[in-house]
C-alpha cells in the first residue's frame, strides 16, 4: 500500500469551504501530520472568500539543501504547480515556513476544475518537500546533471533526518539510512527490508529500480557527515534510471522516494498490529478451552487396578455379602 500524496484533512477542509462560500464562517484550524509538517488554515468572517494556508516544515539539518527554511526549488515548484491562482505571502505568517493566499472568487466555478485545484493544494507537502528531488530527476530524464549540485546531495525527509542522492547523467543513486527508535520496530524493519529487496528479483518487477540492502553505509555515501550514517536498520539503496522518470512517472517516483521511510514504518506497524491480534486470539481460544474443560472423575490406582471411590451404602452392601 502506497501513501496518498494529499492531506486528507486539508482536502476535506478546502472542499467544505468551497461548497459553503455563501456562509460567512470563521475557520482557524491547526494540526500536525506524520512527518512533523504543521498546517494552519484561516478564513475570517470579514473576507469569507479569502483562505490562508500556512505550512511549517521541520528545521532542516545542516547537510540538507535549503533556502530561507524551504527546500531547494520549492518556490519555483509552487509557481509551476499552482500558476497564478495563488499568492505567496512574503514574509509568511509568524512561525511558518510558507503562507499561500487563495481567493475563491477568482477560481473558475466549474466543479471538476475546482476540485482538481484544491486536490493540488492539499498536496502542498509533496510539492515543497519533493522540489529538490524533482529537480535532480528532471535532469536525469534529459540525461544531464544540474551544475550547481555537489557530488553527494542530502535531502531532508523527516525531522533531523536526510537521505542521500548521487546524481549522474545516466543514473541517480538514492541511499536511505533507516533508523527506528523502538527495538521491535528495528527488528521488523530489518526483516521487511531484506524481503523487500528479495521481492525485487521477481521477473514481474524486472523493470523496477534496482534495490539493495546492507547493514553498513554503501560506498556511495563516502564523504557524508559521520553523524548522518548511524542506521540501526541498515541502508537501502535504489538506482533510478532515465526510464523511471519519463513523463508521468516523474511525479510518482518523486513521491515514492520522498515517503519511503514512512512507507516502511507503516508496514512495520501493520505487521506489529497483526501479530498482536493473532496473539490475543490465541490467548482467547486458550481461555475458552479452559472454561469449557470439565473436571475428570477422581480415580485411585492400587496393584495396577483402578476403582471408584465407594459410597457408604455401597460399602455396607459389600460387607454384608
Amino acid at each position: 500500500m502506497m501513501l496518498q500524496s494529499h492531506s486528507r484533512f486539508l482536502l476535506q477542509t478546502l472542499l467544505t469551504r468551497a461548497q459553503n462560500l455563501d456562509k460567512a464562517v470563521e475557520l482557524d484550524y491547526q494540526w500536525i501530520e506524520f512527518d512533523d509538517v504543521r498546517y494552519h488554515v484561516q478564513v475570517t468572517i470579514k473576507n469569507p472568500n479569502i483562505l490562508l494556508l500556512s505550512v511549517s516544515l521541520p528545521n532542516p539539518p545542516p547537510e540538507a539543501m535549503s533556502f530561507d527554511g524551504l527546500p531547494l526549488g520549492a518556490i519555483e515548484a509552487i509557481k509551476t504547480t499552482y500558476g497564478t491562482g495563488f499568492q505567496i505571502l512574503d514574509p509568511p505568517r509568524d512561525g511558518f515556513s510558507l503562507t499561500l493566499k487563495l481567493n475563491f472568487s477568482k477560481v473558475r466555478p466549474d466543479e471538476a476544475y475546482r476540485n482538481s485545484l484544491l486536490t493540488k493544494l492539499a498536496s502542498i507537502r509533496e510539492v515543497v518537500m519533493g522540489a529538490p528531488l524533482k529537480i535532480i530527476l528532471k535532469h536525469l530524464a534529459s540525461r544531464t546533471v544540474a551544475p550547481e549540485l555537489d557530488r553527494l546531495v542530502a535531502i531532508m525527509h523527516r525531522p533531523n533526518e536526510t537521505f542521500f542522492l548521487v546524481p549522474q547523467a545516466d543514473k541517480v543513486t538514492v541511499a536511505f539510512p533507516m533508523r527506528f527508535k523502538d527495538s521491535v520496530d528495528t527488528i521488523l524493519a530489518t526483516s521487511f527490508l531484506k524481503q523487500f529487496v528479495e521481492a525485487r528479483r521477481a521477473a514481474s518487477l524486472s523493470s523496477a529500480p534496482s534495490c539493495s540492502w546492507s547493514p553498513t553505509a554503501p560506498q556511495e555515501l563516502e564523504g557524508a557527515p559521520k553523524e548522518t550514517l548511524s542506521a540501526n536498520a541498515g541502508f537501502v539503496t535504489f538506482v533510478i534510471m532515465p526510464r523511471h522518470v519519463e513523463g508521468e512517472k516523474l511525479d510518482r517516483t518523486v513521491w515514492n522516494l520522498s515517503t519511503f521511510h514512512a512507507y516502511v514504518s507503516y508496514h512495520v506497524k501493520c505487521s506489529e498490529g497483526f501479530m498482536h491480534t493473532r496473539m490475543r486470539r490465541r490467548v482467547e481460544s486458550m481461555i475458552q478451552a479452559l472454561d469449557q474443560a470439565k473436571p475428570l472423575e477422581k480415580t485411585r490406582s492400587m496393584n495396577n487396578k483402578s476403582f471408584k471411590r465407594l459410597g457408604l451404602n455401597d460399602a455396607n452392601h459389600t460387607t454384608s455379602n
